[in-house]
């Protein structure tokens, strides 16, 4: 028997400008050398309701945003969701480029999304809370 699952519709997504813009073009700059994420970031920028900075909810998340996430029964893991070159995973710095990155963009708190690991298992994620970015500290004078 195979495994095959009914998974339904996306859930719809949100996306600033800003971000939609960055991961245009971050989507073309790997196209060449890794096709599969390229496409399936393409496929979730497209899907998008782009709206400015300013009007994308506060539990939206976004390039920056602290996620709190559970993968099926899993344990709850916490990331910041970030771009290729800020990625570590020590630090809980993961990538838009990795299929959980790509997953989590423009979902909201309480969304779950169906997304396809590497090794070509599905999984679903659920997110459970998004902080945004705490604003830089003023400088002292």
């Amino acid at each position: 028997m195979t495994n095959a699952t009914s998974i339904g519709p996306k859930p719809p997504i949100v996306l600033s400008e800003e971000d939609y813009d960055r991961l245009t073009g971050l989507a073309e700059a790997v196209e060449d050398r890794a096709p599969a994420i390229a496409e399936e970031l393409q496929n979730e920028i497209d899907r998008a309701k782009v709206v400015p900075l300013g009007a994308v909810p506060a539990d939206v998340v976004r390039m920056g945003s602290i996620v709190e996430y559970r993968a099926e029964s899993g344990p709850a893991k916490r990331v910041t969701l970030v771009f290729p070159g800020d990625a570590d995973i020590a630090d809980g710095k993961i990538s838009i480029l990795t299929p959980i990155g790509t997953a989590l963009i423009g979902l909201a708190k309480g969304q779950s999304i169906a997304w396809t690991a590497r090794d070509g298992r599905q999984h679903q994620l659920t997110v459970l809370n998004v902080e945004q970015p705490p604003a830089p500290p003023a400088a002292e004078e």
